[in-house]
């Protein structure tokens, strides 16, 4: 197999020159040079951030490509997936995420953060199949938005989401019995018109917490308007429950002025979360004991660094990195926040980002007039984003493409994602509270003192 020509933006290339001797770099895993259907069979997240989560039994599974597309060239791969999307023309949409590997995103029409990629979605309500470059929840987002007779597809049933993972509806669901059991019944508003407990749930989980959410009085968030969110919760209810990633619950909240010993964690395998009852009614945020596995890799040693290696840098980081981290950052946001606070710098800045490695090496390559690069030197993808290869993009289109697919229920139709209509209008009514739950516009992150 060769490679087309040297692309600075690709993590891909960059992890090859590293496992060939060519790059004094390093990685986290060498097995990230391999094609992602070398795992497809195995139990597991895959090579890169994730791969020491535990993926809970019946998670979804990619099926065996076809030979044809694990042995075709970069080269014939680019030319079939161009020729597919000529062929479909306005009956397609591709969404790419900011996480993707630089040999998806350039076959994207639009490129963003979930929410921004879902609401790409339902703005193109005549398109016959939304094939989105993302994991598994975003996939379920964008079919939840998108018309009933529009195909969402995802590349590669293995792109799941290991953060989302970590809190299902049967914890969630017992979590709120208990809570109820703490609380009493958790419909009923107290003196103050407000219900005890409001649950708010990140993006970054399934359609079934999100309808979760809908159907008990709840609402989502994206990492942009969490702290928005949180104060429309605060406005209904004595407390929430954030779940799945602490980090960002615990960060956002911390910034709006909630002390930290009223944000206990709940942990789903101990009886009232490994909490007591006296923590509980103390709580304003109760945080469920998730994580992202990209973001927990950034440390505030890997800060110090920079900044004494790189004087005068601006350190920007996620969200869902650790307290300490966003603490010692010059400022956190949304992974559009980090884009565009790189674009309207002045010329000449630096930058060291604490966000996924994808995105990372896109922006340094996007914007030559800066010096733009990663806290964590080790390249450690996400490890489900990066199970979306173009040999999967390409069949996908080229399925599609096929003169007896010529619309939503055709045969041809591989890797639909469909929310449970149980499910669907539900989790809608939660994303409905977030739509109309706007933040300010200059919203999607906070400067912190350095």
């Amino acid at each position: 197999m060769t490679l087309l020509e040297p692309n600075p933006a690709s993590v891909d290339q960059r992890i090859r020159l590293i496992t060939t001797g060519k790059s004094n770099d390093s990685t986290c895993n060498t097995d990230l040079a391999a094609p992602p259907w070398d795992f497809d069979s195995r139990p597991g997240y895959g090579p890169g951030s994730s791969m020491g989560d535990v993926i809970p039994a019946g998670a979804p599974r990619q099926g065996t490509l076809p030979a044809e597309y694990r042995e075709a060239s970069p080269e014939e791969l680019d030319r079939r997936i161009r020729a597919a999307k000529e062929a479909m023309g306005d009956r397609l949409v591709i969404l790419g995420h900011f996480y993707q590997r630089a040999e998806v995103v350039q076959y994207a029409d639009y490129v963003g953060d979930s929410f921004q990629l879902a609401n790409a979605a339902k703005s193109h309500p005549n398109a016959d199949a939304i094939v989105f470059c993302g994991v598994h929840f975003m996939a379920e987002t964008a079919d939840l938005l998108s018309q009933p007779e529009q195909a969402v597809i995802l590349p590669n049933l293995a792109a799941g989401c290991s953060m989302a993972d970590m809190a299902n509806i049967d914890q969630v669901e017992e979590c709120w019995e208990e809570l109820e059991a703490q609380f009493g019944p958790l419909d009923a508003p107290g003196p103050d018109g407000r219900v005890p407990v409001i649950p708010v749930t990140y993006m970054n989980s399934s359609a079934a917490l999100k309808a979760f959410c809908g159907r008990n009085g709840g609402i989502v968030c994206t990492s942009s308007n969490a702290e928005t969110v949180l104060e429309w919760a605060f406005e209904r209810g004595q407390r929430v429950l954030f779940f799945p990633d602490q980090h960002l619950g615990r960060n956002t909240a911390k910034a709006m002025g909630v002390p930290l010993e009223q944000m206990p964690m709940w942990n789903p395998n101990r009886p009232l979360g490994g909490n007591d009852a006296q923590s509980l009614d103390d709580s304003r945020v109760i945080l469920w004991h998730g994580f992202c596995s990209v973001h927990k890799r950034f440390t505030v040693e890997q800060i110090e660094r920079a900044r004494a290696e790189h004087p005068g840098v601006r350190v920007i980081v996620h969200p869902e990195c650790p307290m300490p981290v966003v603490d010692a950052a010059d400022e956190y946001g949304s992974t559009d926040y980090i884009s565009k606070a790189i674009a309207a710098a002045p010329a000449g800045s630096t930058f060291a980002i604490g966000t996924e490695i994808n995105l990372v090496q896109r922006l340094a390559a996007q914007h030559p007039e800066h010096t733009i690069f990663c806290l964590d030197d080790v390249v450690c993808p996400c490890s489900t984003m990066y199970r979306i290869h173009p040999g999967y993009l390409a069949w996908v289109l080229e399925s599609l493409a096929d003169p007896a697919s010529t619309g939503p229920d055709a045969a041809r139709i591989v890797n639909r994602i469909t929310v449970p209509e149980r499910d669907a209008d539900a989790a809608r009514v939660a994303l409905e509270r977030m739509l109309a739950a706007r933040p300010p516009a200059a919203g999607g992150g906070g400067t912190v003192a350095s």
